[in-house]
């Protein structure tokens, strides 16, 4: 290799076949006048400071032929235009001496990991082949002879310190190919015999928020795994970098071969290095700075440390093929998968939900439509191919999204309990206090049920759903279903609690000294004048009660109950972990508080017109507040015992049905248990696992200790 050029637009490079290629070899468009494509191909256009040109639909019509996208130097770039006046600076004209049109493109494709075009400079009768991609791809098409000596030491050397690295080619095609023969031509005939160019070597430079994302997954137990089509070394890199793989923790590389000459397919175990970060500016690498291999020993040394493992596509297909037994092994503490192609992403994804994971996917391009459509939950980075496969879509490419994702799915199944556990409590609740009406004949009235269930139930159900979620991710999950211990425990303590207050208010009111059946000529309060008065002006209307409605346990479970529905509702309003606390809820507090106040105002001090419309009778105001006593120990047993339920609820009902400690449900979690203590897991440093034939018995492969 030549020594490095920072600056791809510099004069001596302009005319260049690197130049030429980097111009041309890209699926670059122009949407309503700005340039539009793949990020990477943005970038590498816009490091040469080049421009492109497309044919207007006038134009293709007038020539009756689709017209070459033609791509050129700026006037600024170009030698002649060094004397130019202001006045030309200032319109920015193009150079008309050199220029170059895309006659043909072959688009990447991610399972050959390179794109191709076929381009002609103006002027010359030859047109010339432009190619890149992977390097290990792009070096295998070329001839030897042009491939440098120390391509993979240079390879290496710049992948383990995170560059992003593309390998340009070249080819001078035959005279005898036409535009004609061009259109017609295979892709392998012209990706075939090139000339190896050189290398890009980009800064995959992480997002500030990156590594602050990835922090509060790890701190919410959520298990984070890279999958790129870039190389293997630059993955690794950017995983330690970004926080996925701690600096303490070891990087086992499973190097997968599949079998030929008769051998069979084996695994060879390596152990990443360990890299100190390149501070330096300058791409340019001087080998002293690489620091030596640590590599492990012993497997006590390594299991007293957290390991991963990475693999590429190749060696994960095979993987797949010939081992397995090791799949689920390896999928539990695989963090980087490299050069993965779409349906290996896929794959990948239906390996970890094999294990009982629950997987969320994101990605940005085509390639991966098909592992955001199989993950659990698919998050879609652009508004390009990726949202049609992806149920959610995210306007800002960033990672960002997937922790406020997570937080506000959380939040909304937290909310369709806490909606399902009040609406348990309210068809209960109404039905303890028309149960124990009953029992003396008696009912709730129309307008009672009708206050109920549209003043008080329907405004509750619909504010309290409104609470948004919690500002942090944390590690505790949510019940995951109806029938689970803690949200049984909770609705169950809360219909003992009504009911008890219910049947106290229901017998207290019994014992009163006042206390007697009702009828329109009761004095319980003291108002018989103003009774009669009333009785005598509404007529027969008031005199017959048919229904039994009007007595004092009416009104008094009528005025519990109302206040029950209130407090079940705060009551199950949960805020943290998992959605903000009720208060910060508006709409609900000021219903809640409405309905209060309404509540306490009709109980406390009677109004006749709402008393008989509502069919509620006059009681002694001693009365009132012993109701209002109720009402507040009803209150104060209910929160306490659902903050109790929150700590120790799991805890109670597993000692009192005697439960014993379970074996974890999911797959991976009893993998992990049996890992522990397996002996020969993780694999020790330069071994082999051998695939064995079919017609050997007791397991599928073998452990080899190559000296």
């Amino acid at each position: 290799f030549l020594l490095p050029e920072e600056r791809a637009c510099s004069e001596s490079l302009l005319k260049s076949e690197f130049v030429a290629c980097m111009a041309t070899c890209h699926s670059l468009t122009k949407i309503e006048g700005v340039l539009s494509g793949d990020p990477l191909d943005l970038k590498m256009f816009e490091a040469i400071g080049w421009i492109l040109e497309e044919a207007t639909e006038e134009e293709t019509a007038l020539h009756n032929r689709i017209m070459p996208t033609v791509v050129r130097p700026s006037k600024q770039l170009s030698p002649e235009s060094k004397q130019s006046t202001d006045q030309e600076m200032e319109l920015f004209e193009l150079s008309t001496g050199y220029e170059i049109g895309i006659v043909r493109q072959f688009p990447f494709s991610s399972v050959l990991q390179r794109m191709c075009v076929i381009a002609r400079v103006l002027g010359e009768k030859r047109m010339d082949s432009y190619m890149k991609g992977a390097p290990e791809v792009i070096a295998s098409l070329c001839k030897q002879e042009t491939v440098p000596v120390d391509f993979e030491r240079a390879l290496e050397e710049y992948t383990k310190q995170g560059f992003r690295v593309i390998a340009l080619a070249h080819r001078k095609l035959e005279s005898k190919l036409t535009w004609h023969k061009v259109q017609t031509i295979s892709r392998d005939a012209i990706e075939s015999n090139m000339d190896f160019m050189g290398l890009i070597i980009m800064q995959n430079k992480l997002k500030q928020e990156t590594p602050a994302v990835l922090e509060d997954l790890h701190k919410a137990n959520i298990r984070t795994v890279m999958v790129t089509g870039d190389n293997m070394l630059t993955a690794i890199s950017v995983a330690r970098d970004c926080g996925m793989i701690l600096p303490q923790d070891k990087v086992i590389i499973a190097e997968a071969l599949p079998p030929k000459d008769g051998q069979a397919a084996r695994i060879n175990w390596h152990y990443a290095d360990t890299l100190a970060k390149c501070t330096s500016s300058s791409p340019a690498i001087n080998s002293e700075d690489i620091p030596v291999k640590l590599v492990h020993e012993s497997l006590e040394d390594l299991q007293m440390t957290k390991y991963h493992f990475a693999m590429n596509g190749k060696s994960f297909a095979v993987i797949l093929e010939h081992f397995q037994d090791l799949v689920p092994k390896l999928v539990l503490h695989g963090t980087v998968f490299a050069r993965m192609a779409p349906d290996q992403k896929t794959q990948l994804v239906e390996a970890l939900q094999n294990v009982d994971y629950y997987v969320g996917m994101c990605g940005d391009g085509a390639n991966d439509c098909g592992a955001l459509k199989r993950a659990h939950g698919g998050i879609s980075l652009s508004e390009l191919e990726a949202s049609v496969a992806s149920p959610f879509t995210s306007r800002t490419p960033s990672i960002s999204c997937v922790p406020k994702l997570i937080r506000e799915g959380r939040a909304a199944l937290i909310t369709s309990f806490c909606v399902f556990k009040f609406m348990a409590l309210y068809s209960i609740i109404q039905y303890i206090t028309v149960t124990l009406l009953y029992s003396i004949l008696s009912n709730l009235g129309d307008f009672q049920f009708l206050f109920i269930d549209l003043a008080i139930i329907l405004v509750v159900v619909f504010t309290m759903s409104l609470n948004p979620a919690w500002t942090e991710l944390v590690a505790r999950r949510p019940p995951s279903g109806l029938i689970s211990g803690p949200l049984l425990c909770s609705v169950l303590s809360q219909i003992i609690i009504c009911l008890g207050f219910q049947t106290l208010g229901f017998f207290w009111v019994k014992q009163q000294s006042w206390y007697e059946p009702w009828t329109e000529d009761s004095d319980a309060c003291n108002m018989l004048d103003a009774k009669n008065t009333s009785s005598a002006q509404h007529g027969n209307e008031t005199i017959h009660d048919e229904h039994y409605i009007k007595n004092y346990e009416n009104t008094t479970l009528f005025f519990i109950s109302s206040f029950q529905y209130l407090i079940v509702a705060i009551v199950f309003s949960k805020g943290k972990p998992f959605r903000q606390p009720c208060y910060k809820n508006f709409l609900f507090v000021l219903s809640v508080i409405v309905l209060y106040v309404f509540i306490f105002f009709i109980m406390l001090h009677p109004v006749e017109p709402i008393d008989s419309f509502l069919e509620l009778v006059c009681v002694p105001p001693e009365w009132r507040l012993r109701i209002v006593i109720i009402v507040i120990l009803n209150a104060v047993v209910s929160v306490l015992t659902e903050e109790a339920g929150d700590r120790c609820g799991v805890c109670f009902l597993s000692s009192l049905f005697g439960c014993k400690e379970k074996t974890p449900k999911a797959k991976y979690m009893h993998l992990a248990q049996e890992l522990l203590v397996d002996p020969e897991w993780p694999p020790k440093p330069r071994t082999t696992t051998e695939a064995k034939v079919p017609s050997q018995e007791n397991g599928s492969y073998q452990i080899i200790t190559v000296t």
